[in-house]
């Protein structure tokens, strides 16, 4: 008799399969859907800016840029340093089912008056709220994030890929996790080195974070909650919802960082 059990699971065109030891997740892509770049390498057409502290549709000081077809967050005019502008560019439309891959890396660039948890470390906002109900003084949209980080320390692991939840909560390993943060199970890397990232999320239901072509986290239940998040307008806090989709975006919060390949399909 086998002493493993393997189950099968036909999920939106993609073939999953779950050890109940290892806890890993193999998927055999089956979808018809096609591929969308979302990024056309020349400008910012397709995308929304909102920087705490200042209105939907800003790019302040240049935060987001294209730059040999590549977006960068980079900070080079800001003179007065960081000030706390957390900052998204957001994709122009929702996404419920979906796929997402892209690589990035960071740059040498970080402002010092940025919170020391920012040190190479920025992110992919996803079943985030729409740009234009996020208030000037709000801090972070209420989203889910594919944290990116890179080695700070040499010899220090820490992993990329992890799950943190601004005004949100997900269920990690069958249960409501209270933490923001939850950490994958990736490898470190070098903060000038290229990643490649995906995201596969079905609505309310599964999200599976991949580094590099490995599964590194899964979770379920994405819904609004917890804290993180303040100055929201309160109807866009309904505690306990589902989250069944949303608006994408990458984050800047004082680490420049280099995004390329950006791509979707809907499943």
């Amino acid at each position: 008799m086998m002493n493993k059990i393997v189950a099968l699971a036909l999920l939106g065109g993609f073939l999953i399969s779950c050890s109940s030891e290892k806890k890993e997740v193999v998927i055999v892509d089956n979808s018809d859907s096609e591929w969308i770049d979302m990024f056309n390498g020349k400008d910012l057409e397709d995308w929304t800016p909102k920087v705490y502290h200042h209105e939907t549709g800003e790019n302040y000081r240049n935060t987001f840029k294209v730059n040999e077809g590549t977006i960068e967050v980079n900070y080079d005019d800001y003179n007065e340093g960081f000030n706390d502008r957390y900052g998204h560019l957001f994709y122009k439309k929702p996404f419920s089912s979906f796929h997402m891959t892209w690589e990035y890396k960071f740059t040498d660039q970080w402002l010092e008056d940025a919170a020391s948890y920012t040190y190479r470390n920025s992110g992919v906002m996803f079943h985030s709220q729409a740009p234009e109900t996020i208030l000037k003084e709000q801090d972070w949209p209420i989203s889910v994030e594919w944290q990116m980080l890179a080695e700070e320390e040499e010899g220090v692991p820490r992993p990329t890929g992890n799950m943190c939840s601004p005004g949100t909560d997900v269920y990690f390993e069958g249960e409501k996790d209270p933490r923001h943060c939850i950490n994958s199970t990736s490898q470190t890397f070098k903060w000038d080195e290229w990643v490649k990232a995906d995201l596969i999320v079905y609505g309310d239901s599964l999200v599976i974070h991949m580094v590099n072509g490995d599964t590194v986290l899964q979770y379920t239940k994405p819904q609004i909650g917890g804290g993180v998040a303040n100055n929201f307008d309160p109807q866009y806090k309904v505690d306990g919802k589902a989250l069944t989709e949303g608006y994408i975006g990458l984050q800047s919060e004082g680490q420049g960082v280099i995004f390329k390949n950006l791509k979707i399909r809907e499943l």
